[in-house]
C-alpha cells in the first residue's frame, strides 16, 4: 500500500501537523479581525496584540515549512517511481490518477500565496502601528482555504495510487512515442523558441519599467511557454537525448539535480512577477524590489537553459534533431 511508503508517511504527517497549526491560527485570526482596534488602550486590545503576535509567528513558521515541503514532495514522488509499475520517474507517478496534475498546480498556487503573505508580513512589521495587519490576516483566510483543499487532494491522490496497475512512462506522457503535436497553439519548436525569448525580453522590459499588471501577465505567459520550452527543447540537452522529454527526470542525481535550479528559477521569477501586483493591491503601495528579483531569476532560468544548448553545440558541433 502506497500510504506505507516512508516518504508518504513523513509527508502526510508533516502536512497534517501544519494544517492543525494553521487551523489554530485561523480560529484566533477570526477573533482578532472581529475585535482589533489598535487605537484603543483597553486590556482587551492589549490581550489581542499579544495574541496577534503569536498568531503571526505561527503563520510565519508554518508557511515557511509549507514552502520547504514542495521540493520534498517532488523528491518523494520521484522516489515512489521505484515501486509503481511502468513509472521511470515522478512523471508517471503524478499522472497515475486524475488528482495528481491539479494537486501539483494547487501546490504551486499555495507556494505563491505563502510567499506573498511572507512579504506582506515583512512590510507590516517594518511599519509603525501594524497598518497592514488586517490585510495580511484576511489574505491568510484565502491561504487557509487553499491549504485545506490541498490537504484533501493530498489524501485523495495518495489513496488512489495503485502499486498493481501499470502507468505510462515519461516518454508516453510527453509525446515522444505518441501522435500529434504536444506543443500549445499548434506551435512548432522553432516558433516556440522565438516566443520564449521574446517573452523573456518582454518580462525584462516590463520589470524595469515597473508596469505591475502587464508584468504579471507577461510572467504568467512566460511560465506557461517556458514550461513547454524546457520539456520539449531545453530538457533534451540536459539529457543529451532528443527523444527524452520529461520535466521530472532532471530532478534526479544522474543530472546533478539541475531540475531544481531550472524549475526553481522559473517559479521564483514568476512569483516575483505576480507578487509585485498583488502586494500593491494588498498594501496599497509599490514594493519596488519584486520586479528586480523577477528579472534576476528569469535571467538565471534563461541563461541556465541556454547554456546547456550552447555547451552541447560547442562540444559536438551540431544541435539535437
Amino acid at each position: 500500500m502506497i500510504l506505507l511508503a516512508n516518504e508518504v508517511v513523513v509527508f502526510l504527517f508533516l502536512e497534517a501537523v501544519l494544517l492543525v497549526l494553521l487551523l489554530v491560527a485561523l480560529v484566533n485570526t477570526l477573533t482578532i479581525l472581529k475585535s482589533w482596534d489598535f487605537s484603543a488602550s483597553t486590556p482587551a486590545q492589549y490581550a489581542l496584540e499579544k495574541r496577534a503576535y503569536l498568531v503571526v509567528l505561527v503563520i510565519l513558521g508554518t508557511l515557511v515549512f509549507k514552502i520547504l515541503l514542495l521540493p520534498f514532495f517532488s523528491h518523494s514522488i520521484d522516489e515512489l517511481a521505484a515501486i509503481i509499475p511502468g513509472a521511470m520517474c515522478g512523471a508517471g507517478v503524478i499522472e497515475s490518477n486524475g488528482f495528481g496534475p491539479p494537486l501539483m498546480l494547487l501546490k504551486v498556487v499555495v507556494l505563491f500565496l505563502a510567499g506573498i503573505w511572507l512579504f506582506a508580513n515583512r512590510e507590516d512589521l517594518r511599519a509603525e502601528n501594524h497598518p497592514h495587519l488586517r490585510a495580511k490576516l484576511k489574505f491568510f483566510l484565502l491561504i487557509f482555504v487553499a491549504v485545506a483543499l490541498e490537504s484533501v487532494l493530498d489524501w485523495l491522490y495518495f489513496l488512489n495510487i495503485s502499486t498493481l496497475t501499470p502507468v505510462q512512462c515519461c516518454s508516453g506522457i510527453y509525446g515522444a512515442v505518441g501522435e500529434g503535436n504536444p506543443l500549445p497553439l499548434g506551435l512548432n519548436t522553432d516558433t516556440l523558441l522565438v516566443l520564449f525569448y521574446l517573452l523573456y525580453a518582454l518580462v525584462v522590459v516590463l520589470g524595469m519599467m515597473r508596469y505591475n499588471l502587464l508584468h504579471l501577465l507577461a510572467s504568467a505567459a512566460f511560465l506557461y511557454f517556458g514550461y513547454f520550452a524546457v520539456v520539449y527543447f531545453f530538457g533534451t540537452y540536459v539529457y543529451q537525448l532528443p527523444t527524452h522529454k520529461c520535466p521530472f527526470c532532471m530532478l534526479q542525481k544522474e543530472y546533478y539535480y539541475v531540475g531544481y535550479l531550472i524549475w526553481g528559477a522559473l517559479l521564483t521569477g514568476t512569483f516575483f512577477g505576480v507578487a509585485g501586483f498583488v502586494l500593491r493591491l494588498l498594501l496599497g503601495r509599490e514594493i519596488n524590489f519584486t520586479q528586480r528579483w523577477a528579472v534576476a531569476f528569469h535571467t538565471l532560468f534563461v541563461i541556465t537553459c541556454s547554456l546547456y544548448v550552447g555547451v552541447f553545440f560547442l562540444r559536438n558541433g551540431v544541435l539535437l534533431q
